[in-house]
């Protein structure tokens, strides 16, 4: 299946590297897209700059996927591949248990595939993930923030297979007085949802990071799902 996707960027790149970027990703080293043109158009402005979409296409036909939104994971396995990849800033002792135990039990071998899509961490979204391993927050109430603000998934490419499977189409100009005003919007609406809506109602039931620590729950308990 040919799939096009979109790379959001300050410049323009007709043959992505395999090996190059930042390690400190997401999901670690790789080329990171979108299949949605106007994301690709926030991501790639800033506030006094325009920026380019490079569009490619890409044949995935071949090519492992692992998406991390899927039913076969929780969304403690994407904040286990967060934490292997992302600086979380480690407060006290429960959130440092917390990552170890993520770590250790939620393992999910990303490493493996040649594309990764799943739940992009933008600064409110990665937030979010950090109150939860602090234990502000319950399963629940971070699955559902994952959803405010329509941020959408991303794309990423990871092996030299996936790299050699795409096709430089072109690019198009985003221009920084229309797009930037919208990425703020969404990362303002996103937060104000957080903390109008999720953050301070707790449900009966909710499950907390103690809890699962007390517990010792695994992946396959149905109570996070």
């Amino acid at each position: 299946m040919i799939k096009t996707i979109y790379h959001g960027s300050n410049k323009i790149i007709e043959k992505p590297l395999f090996g190059f970027g930042k390690t400190y990703n997401d999901y670690g080293l790789g080329f990171y897209c979108t299949e949605v043109l106007d994301m690709a158009k926030e991501w790639g402005v800033s506030k006094d700059n325009d920026g380019f979409v490079n569009i490619y296409e890409i044949e995935t036909e071949g090519l492992t996927l692992l998406d991390l939104n899927s039913s076969e994971y929780t969304i403690l396995h994407w904040l286990e591949v967060l934490l292997e990849n992302r600086i979380f800033d480690i407060t006290n002792s429960l959130a440092q248990e917390a990552k170890e135990y993520l770590l250790k039990n939620f393992t999910v071998p990303y490493k493996d595939y040649d594309i990764i899509t799943g739940y992009r961490a933008d600064d409110s979204y990665f937030s979010f993930a950090q109150d939860f391993i602090n234990g502000a927050i319950s399963v629940r109430q971070l699955r559902h923030s994952m959803k405010l603000g329509n941020l959408g998934t991303q794309f990423v490419l990871k092996s030299k297979k996936a790299f050699k499977a795409i096709q430089y189409k072109g690019y198009e100009v985003a221009e920084s007085a229309q797009w930037f005003s919208k990425k703020e919007l969404r990362d303002k609406t996103a937060r104000r949802q957080y903390f109008d809506v999720e953050k301070n109602r707790r449900q009966r039931g909710d499950l907390y990071i103690v809890q699962i620590l007390d517990e010792e729950i695994k992946p396959d308990d149905s109570r996070l799902r």
